[in-house]
């Protein structure tokens, strides 16, 4: 039987301090007041003293509140019967569904030992070109996807979930408007894809520690799965609605603030998360795509910045287009040489010569005169972000690899690409004319 505590220090916000024994951290309480009995997580010890964040907030909590603690940290239901749900941050059900109880499972939880894991291998396929054939998604990998506000990294994540060929798709929503949750809800609904699926989602309404939990919350069913041999993707958005929240607490808490008021931890909490993606030997995978909002456009925000230190590359989103030149997948190199001997041919070609194409923008913009080669360039960055670059672009990867060796057919004479003979005389069309992706 635990303790329960009747003298509450002091509160801040929605922070209640008391003295308590035998308490650790993360672990979970009730706060029974006059508003009724609210959740509360153990969020600092110091000596003695326990700061504990209430879920509910700290509105007509007072002093003579009585806190019980529950002895484990926050749990979370995993069986079959997840599947096609959505939750809220806090492990409640969002979809009017019924409360799962079974076998409860501790979220935040130890990482996998570094030798259950295995070299990632295994691509996976997404449909999107700017992804399969020029920034390849691979099992196990930990990737961020940034973007300023407005663009559209919601329906890129959107996408991907429904395209994605893996067994089971994640989605942790974190400080997301009404509207965004609806626009996930409704689209995995309408595909299908829900059946595949489960959510766990933290609007900008709800209590600020639950958006602390969704990636936790995400990561340990996804682990659950994955050591049943599943392959896993779990879509994080936004990892800075995570940190801000972060941040929200730090500064309740009176903690000396780092780099524009973030927590001097903010590079641990990120990793904790990100360092969840793994390949299991002899199991499933779990492979983790989250959305990092960029404030002012400045990749030198620390969440970014941060970002950056962790993950194995980055997508960039601008102008509602993944950008070929900021994004990196540093594991594609693991499998585009096992999927099609002239994937890599292809993708350096392509970024090479629309690399010429940008070039040739910024003559053009200052009023240079256009060679015969600098208009085949024209065409060609024009066909290659129509065809390719453009996001509604949806097609198999070899289907994309024959689509870039049409362009470039269309465009240049073989000897004006660069590629080897043999590739040319395997893969170039023979009678090339212009088409389009759509």
């Amino acid at each position: 039987m635990r303790r329960v505590y009747r003298k509450v220090d002091n509160i801040v916000g929605n922070v209640l301090n008391v003295a308590a024994d035998g308490v650790r951290y993360r672990e979970l309480a009730e706060v029974k007041s006059a508003m009724g009995l609210s959740l509360a997580q153990v969020i600092r010890l110091r000596g003695h003293e326990v700061s504990l964040q209430i879920f509910a907030g700290g509105r007509g909590v007072g002093t003579d509140a009585e806190i019980r603690f529950l002895g484990h940290t926050m749990r979370v239901p995993f069986s079959e019967a997840l599947m096609g749900r959505i939750f809220t941050g806090g492990g409640r059900p969002r979809d009017r569904g019924p409360a799962l109880s079974d076998n409860l499972i501790e979220i935040g939880g130890p990482h996998v030992n570094p030798a259950r894991r295995v070299i990632p291998r295994k691509m996976v396929r997404t449909g999107i070109p700017m992804i399969d054939v020029f920034n390849t998604l691979v099992e196990s990998q930990k990737l961020p996807v940034f973007a300023r506000a407005g663009e559209p990294y919601n329906q890129l994540l959107a996408r991907i979930a429904l395209q994605a060929e893996v067994d089971i798709i994640i989605l942790g929503g974190m400080g997301l408007k009404h509207d965004d949750f609806l626009f996930f809800r409704d689209t995995l609904e309408e595909s299908g894809a829900i059946s595949r699926a489960v959510m766990f989602v933290h609007t900008a309404a709800d209590p600020v520690v639950e958006c602390l939990m969704v990636p936790d919350m995400s990561l340990a069913v996804a682990e659950q799965f994955a050591l049943q041999g599943k392959r896993v993707l779990v879509l994080l958005t936004d990892m800075t609605s995570f940190a801000d929240a972060l941040k929200e607490i730090s500064i309740t808490m009176e903690q000396v603030p780092s780099n524009r008021g973030y927590p001097g931890d903010l590079y641990s909490q990120l990793a904790f998360r990100y360092e969840r993606a793994v390949d299991f030997e002899s199991a499933g995978s779990i492979t983790i795509l989250a959305a990092t909002t960029m404030p002012g456009d400045d990749v030198t925000h620390p969440v970014p910045d941060n970002t950056g230190y962790i993950t194995e590359g980055q997508f960039y989103l601008r102008d509602g287009r993944i950008e070929p030149f900021g994004s990196l997948s540093r594991l594609k190199q693991l499998v585009n040489g096992k999927t099609r001997e002239d994937h890599r041919t292809i993708m350096n070609t392509m970024i090479q010569l629309y690399a010429g194409y940008r070039e040739t923008l910024e003559k053009q913009s200052m009023g240079f005169r256009m060679s015969a080669w600098d208009e085949k360039l024209l065409n060609y960055g024009g066909r290659f972000e129509r065809e390719m670059m453009d996001l509604s672009v949806n097609i198999p990867l070899e289907a994309a690899l024959d689509l870039g060796w049409r362009i470039l057919a269309d465009c240049f004479e073989p000897m004006e690409t660069g590629i080897p003979s043999r590739l040319i005389d395997k893969f170039w069309p023979s009678h090339p004319v212009a088409v389009s992706a759509s």
